[in-house]
């Protein structure tokens, strides 16, 4: 779908967004948009014309060659540049939503847990409440979504399901990761295991697990190719696991990480 733009009708400007996005299945920070026409409305029935937009999903940028900064994402310099593409949904999310992502920017998810015995009561009681959580969080964002859940040996994985999934997800993923920490911390006050929890919306962490795996493999080749370290942008301790996992592969790059919570980043380098 990269690249592929599509225009979208409808009667207003707001609507034909929002269709747009639907048939992209993307949310509004992950797309271009262009409006054509703003449609009129006409006068008793006549003259009415529908707003008209084009939609075109950002692609994946390379790495800039100058210095020895990677810059992820097109969406990370844009934000500052076109902040008018936003929709009013968009907005509302940064500007009239308290962001929780503010209150837990010092919250490292990497913390070891004592592993106790797992009772299956508690197991229960920690998912529902995790479940009550999201579900009521979500309303106060004003979306109305249902959450299902799915359970592998050692990851608990909270999808939500809404119409609205931009909202929840927010700006370069802010809100949906402060929800997944948040949804951690609430699993356990009731389970104490060593399990991790995750936070979805659509197929967005599946999404973003291959544009990190595509930014580790583009810096590795840079690094091999330069012999020179990057400095990667500051990540979210589970997206940095993400990419020293996948770089991990390669004996001839290293990662470690360093700065303090919440501008922690990765350095890859060369092994000598």
């Amino acid at each position: 779908m990269e690249n592929e733009k599509i225009v979208v009708r409808d009667t207003t400007v707001d609507k034909a967004v929002s269709k747009g996005l639907a048939q992209l299945n993307l949310g509004s920070h992950e797309v271009d948009i262009k409006i054509i026409s703003e449609g009129k409305k006409g006068l008793f029935g006549f003259g009415q014309k529908d707003a008209e937009v084009e939609l075109t999903p950002k692609a994946i940028p390379e790495i800039k060659e100058p210095g020895n900064i990677a810059v992820f994402e097109n969406e990370e310099r844009a934000d500052f540049l076109s902040e008018q593409t936003e929709t009013p949904e968009a907005q509302t999310t940064e500007e009239d939503h308290y962001d929780y992502s503010e209150t837990l920017e010092y919250a490292e998810e990497d913390e070891e847990i004592e592993e106790d015995s797992v009772s299956v009561s508690s197991h229960q009681e920690a998912i529902a409440s995790v479940v009550d959580y999201l579900t009521q969080t979500v309303e106060v964002y004003g979306a109305a979504a249902t959450v299902n859940v799915e359970e592998t040996k050692n990851v608990i994985t909270f999808n939500i399901d809404t119409q609205k999934p931009g909202l929840i997800i927010g700006k370069h993923g802010k809100i949906i990761n402060a929800l997944q920490i948040l949804a951690q911390t609430v699993y356990q006050q009731y389970e104490r295991s060593r399990v991790s929890i995750v936070v979805n919306v659509g197929d967005y962490r599946e999404r973003r697990a291959s544009i990190l795996e595509n930014i580790a493999e583009r810096t590795a080749e840079r690094v091999l190719r330069t012999k020179q370290p990057v400095f990667l942008e500051p990540l979210p301790a589970f997206e940095r696991k993400q990419i020293h996992a996948h770089l991990s592969k390669n004996k001839r790059i290293s990662t470690h990480s360093e700065g303090k919570e919440p501008h922690r980043y990765l350095v890859v380098e060369i092994v000598e």
